[in-house]
């Protein structure tokens, strides 16, 4: 029989400390992760919260699905990073005390994009960022280096700075199958058993193994 591999470990690759599943190691009420969504960093992985998700203040929260993959240097920029750009300066003084304090509502309360989203199946290269508020769609590509200002579709891939759509991993016909097969939703022993299919089958394929379901 196929045995799942598990999912509440922190460290699932033996010797390798560089990569961290991430549900079972956030704390924050402000970040969800799905199974098996990982990051690998060679520095401290373990620190993912406070290095790589950036001025999270709240209230917006971010969401990450399940089996993403997040290489090194992945950030995540959150709302809190936001200056006020309405007036002649843009520097937060009434964080810096004294009288300056007074004018705290200044900051407060600036305008967001809401929470940050991933979907699932999501790579997310080396060193990208995902500022404030993005969506990215189910089977997303972000390239190394992507400055991710804007929503990206599902299985879309994306590059640069700013982020732009270089091309669909499938038509809108495939994706359209894609989604309403969702396969990181089934059984994780129905996903153990057709690993081979959803890494390299054919959408015909994926769907003969959904029909095992039902």
């Amino acid at each position: 029989m196929n045995v799942p591999a598990d999912p509440t470990v922190v460290h699932p690759m033996p010797g390798q400390e560089r990569v961290v599943l991430l549900k079972p190691l956030v704390t924050s009420p402000l970040i969800e992760v799905g199974e098996f969504s990982y990051y690998d960093d060679p520095e401290d992985p373990t620190a993912f919260e406070t290095r790589n998700v950036l001025y999270h203040y709240g209230p917006e929260r971010l969401v990450i699905g399940k089996f993403c993959a997040l290489g090194e240097g992945t950030r995540f920029v959150m709302n809190g990073a936001n200056h006020r750009m309405d007036g002649p300066s843009t520097f937060p003084f009434p964080i810096m005390g004294g009288s300056w304090a007074e004018h705290f509502d200044l900051i407060t309360g600036l305008p967001g994009r809401g929470d940050t989203v991933v979907g699932n199946d999501v790579w997310l290269g080396y060193r990208s960022l995902v500022m404030p508020g993005v969506r990215i769609g189910n089977g997303a590509i972000i390239a190394s280096g992507a400055v991710v200002v804007d929503d990206v579709p599902d299985y879309g891939i994306v590059g640069g700075n700013p982020a732009k759509l270089i091309r669909r991993r499938y038509s809108d016909a495939d994706v359209d199958r894609l989604l309403a097969l969702a396969w990181w939703d089934w059984p994780i022993q129905h996903v153990t058993d057709h690993v081979r299919t959803i890494m390299s089958g054919s959408i015909d394929e994926l769907e003969a193994a959904a029909a095992e379901l039902t």
